[in-house]
């Protein structure tokens, strides 16, 4: 257990560093806001853009492995919302902000510097294979049960464009799109461009996780513990496990595709969950409790699934 927490505390403490510049005022949150920013809108893009232009896609995207991650992702997303509206006695579209919180993993954040302290740089494909549809699968699920949930929900047609818009505003589906036209289209790009690439996604994870941890300061514990759990234990328990099963017991996938279905269903619910709530300004207490409570919770649970994918024969 100790080597299994040599490697993960190493991403959480660049996460508390980031914590404690901004709770002491080292850092400033303006300062924070360009560094998310610059992770968001450019670093973070150019990794997924080069990951994706460079994937074997026909190496890593086995629907078994999609399927794997993504049922359990959609099986604890209806859970979340039937446990807030049946135990927590929350409205419908409450409910759903709530669920999407066990739906959304902090798969780049948190799943990619894991993953790569645990297993190395080569271990990323089938990542970056989960990663491709993350965003796509999990906003279009969201917003379609939150528009048809709540009582000033759009019509069908204005739901799908709610969702295009979505989509195609957000830089880091602009990044993935880019990284598959190039690999489809096999476009040549200049040795130049890819060394200028590669600097910018250097810097994308240790910023981002630097950057994550100085805005986890501005959300507060509410008093919505209990669902905050509830949601942290679908999250951290209940996803990895269903991709577990799929991909070991159905599937019997190779342990490369297994440790990256459960490492990234294993992580944390990311900021994402945050916007979401606060899109449709529903459940925003729960939704930053869940941010906080289950990122801190993770690095116990990460070592824990860490270990059991350790029993895995080659």
């Amino acid at each position: 257990m100790l080597n299994l927490l040599q490697i993960v505390i190493p991403v959480f403490l660049v996460m508390g560093a980031g914590y404690a510049a901004a709770r002491f005022k080292i850092f400033s949150e303006s300062g924070a806001d360009g560094l998310m920013s610059f992770t968001q809108t450019f670093a973070i893009p150019c990794l997924l853009f080069a990951a994706l232009a460079r994937l074997d896609l026909n190496a890593v995207f086995d629907p078994r492995l999609l399927a794997s991650f993504y049922i359990g992702a959609a099986t604890c997303f209806a859970l979340g919302i039937l446990g807030a509206r049946l135990i927590f006695k929350r409205r419908p579209g409450e409910a759903v902000a709530v669920g999407f919180g066990a739906l959304y993993s902090n798969s780049v954040l948190l799943g990619l510097p894991i993953m790569e302290r645990a297993y190395g740089i080569d271990s990323l494909a089938a990542n970056f294979a989960i990663i491709s549809i993350h965003a796509p699968f999990c906003y279009f699920l969201g917003i379609t049960t939150m528009e048809f949930a709540r009582a000033d929900g759009r019509g069908p047609l204005d739901t799908v464009r709610a969702v295009a818009r979505s989509m195609f505003r957000n830089s880091l589906m602009i990044g993935l799109l880019l990284g598959f036209i190039v690999n489809l289209g096999q476009i040549p790009l200049p040795d130049p461009l890819w060394a200028a690439v590669d600097l910018m996604v250097s810097a994308a994870l240790p910023t981002a996780l630097f950057g994550l941890g100085a805005t986890l300061t501005r959300y507060k514990f509410s008093a919505q513990i209990p669902q905050a759990l509830m949601v942290s234990a679908l999250s951290l328990v209940v996803h990895p496990s269903i991709a577990w099963i799929f991909a070991v017991e159905i599937f019997e996938l190779s342990p490369e595709f297994v440790r990256s279905a459960v490492v990234t269903a294993a992580v944390a619910p990311g900021i994402n969950a945050y916007v979401f709530a606060n899109m449709y300004n529903r459940a925003k207490g729960v939704a930053a409790s869940v941010v906080l409570l289950g990122t801190g919770m993770s690095v116990l649970s990460v070592s824990g699934w860490l270990w059991a994918l350790s029993t895995l024969q080659p």
